[in-house]
């Protein structure tokens, strides 16, 4: 019987496959030695708890990386097909994915380098955009955000071992060099004037081909616009069973091993998950992997939903909320280290990193405050009505929005209205920006006036973002803070 076997046949002998009570220092020691050596008992449970445990550390670990495998399989379910094709959407509703939102159409797409670099030419104009690794670890920032600062570039990307010479940046290009084969190009085309079509047409002056030292090859990637398809960029349906463990195993086999991530790795080979060896878990083993997904899961949404920081507020008066726990970070990194917490919040409802979207100052490229509690404190009904009063004008130099999502799937609402945003330079571009504008969230439209109203559904929670884009010095110093939601 292998190590894992024996670990999980412990686990299920003294009934730790069932309801599993959380260990305090008043409790009875689980662990009895005699003369300085576990006793048998000792040992059994010392096994039992150590397989829950190391597949929950694990689960949280690595559950970006599942994650960002469920935005590539979102493109793939529409027949987009890695390192050919990439999608491209005004995005709503019907488009699953944590907290996507409707402010501007979204280029992505799978780059596949396991054939060599890849370059992505970007002309000038308003776009944002990034390269994440599999892991979601930060490769580079396109766009107004990135070195090329709007002005247009070539940004090469090149796959882990690559040493060929490259040209520099006195020849127009950018290079970045990612740790694994397949990556995330998230790009986004901002309609600065309210032209959604006109942002979208900006796509096609974007290019992304196979380089070699010798000029391009092969085709570039076609475009596929899914702005009508009804797809899911989440990892939803694996997050709280066995197929988490079955994604993040392929992802294992496929991509090599990153050095700074060696002892993860040996976490999951005391799993049954090794690259280069088949992941074969027995129906018990497939049980606590299953129970350990569902915990994880469960325990990065506290992170996300009740945090108890007390720096996690702008203002101590409202209930909004930095999503971002860690300013001006690609990783999370702080000077002790890896802010796990801030790292399991981030991606328990959102996706990509990128140090841009976590500076705090006036040079940021957008900013997120999160609300998921009405005035009261008490978590958002979408059975009950709300209003929500932001005042005039909002620090923003480009354009600003609010946008609401489910609680479960933490992605747009979905109703009828199949609305789930009231924005700046769309359903608010005729407010009287001299007084405060009102809006309303709830089951029902308010009396009078609806066009600035969200519909919610009943017997569902649902949370608010509240995106700045060209934040100004007012949104970070305090002088400018928008009112809490009010329950009517």
């Amino acid at each position: 019987m292998s190590r894992m076997n024996r670990c999980v046949y412990a686990l299920a002998t003294i009934g730790m496959l069932g309801a599993a009570a959380p260990l305090h220092a008043a409790d009875a020691n689980p662990y009895p030695f005699k003369q300085g050596y576990p006793t048998q008992a000792a040992s059994q449970h010392v096994r039992a708890d150590e397989v829950l445990q190391r597949a929950i550390v694990a689960y949280r670990f690595w559950y970006p990386t599942v994650s960002i495998e469920g935005i590539f399989n979102g493109n793939r379910s529409v027949g987009i097909e890695d390192g050919k094709q990439w999608g491209l959407a005004a995005a709503g509703p019907r488009q699953i994915g944590f907290t996507l939102n409707s402010d501007t159409p979204y280029g992505s797409g799978v780059i596949d380098l396991s054939e060599g670099p890849v370059l992505i030419e970007i002309p000038p104009g308003p776009f944002i955009g990034l390269v994440n690794d599999h892991n979601q670890g930060w490769v580079t920032d396109m766009g107004l955000p990135g070195p090329d600062a709007g002005k247009g570039g070539k940004h090469l990307i090149l796959p882990p071992g690559y040493q060929d010479k490259v040209p520099d940046k006195s020849e127009g290009y950018y290079v970045a060099q990612s740790p694994s084969l397949k990556n995330l190009l998230a790009l986004r085309s901002l309609p600065l004037d309210g032209n959604l079509a006109k942002a979208m047409a900006a796509f096609d002056g974007v290019k992304v081909q196979r380089w070699t030292p010798q000029g391009m090859t092969g085709s570039a990637l076609q475009a596929v616009d899914t702005t009508k398809l009804a797809l899911d960029s989440s990892s939803l349906k694996w997050e709280d069973n066995i197929q988490f463990w079955e994604k993040l195993d392929k992802i294992i086999q496929e991509e090599p091993i990153q050095p700074k991530f060696l002892p993860m790795y040996g976490l999951l080979q005391e799993l049954g998950i090794q690259k280069g060896k088949p992941f074969a878990p027995n129906a018990a083993t497939k049980d606590i992997l299953t129970r350990a997904a569902r915990l994880g899961r469960d325990q990065m949404l506290v992170s996300a939903f009740d945090s108890q920081r007390p720096e996690i507020k702008n203002w101590q008066d409202r209930h909004w909320e930095w999503v971002g726990l860690v300013p001006g970070t690609a990783q999370f990194e702080t000077p002790a280290g890896i802010d796990l917490d801030a790292r399991d919040r981030w991606f328990a409802q959102a996706i990509v990193t990128s140090p841009a979207m976590f500076r705090r100052d006036a040079g940021a490229g957008s900013l997120y405050w999160l609300s998921a509690r009405d005035s009261q404190g008490v978590y958002l009904d979408g059975g009950k009505q709300y209003t929500l009063t932001v005042p005039q004008p909002v620090p923003g130099k480009l354009f600003w929005s609010v946008t609401l999502y489910d609680a479960q799937t933490r992605s747009q609402v979905q109703t009828d209205q199949d609305k789930a945003a009231l924005r700046s330079l769309f359903e608010l571009k005729d407010i009287d920006t001299t007084k405060p504008v009102v809006l309303s969230f709830g089951p029902k439209p308010p009396k009078g006036d609806a066009s600035h109203w969200i519909k919610t559904v009943p017997g569902r929670g649902w949370f608010a973002y509240f995106r700045i884009y060209g934040p100004e010095a007012a949104a970070f110093d305090k002088s400018w803070k928008p009112g809490d939601i009010v329950r009517q």
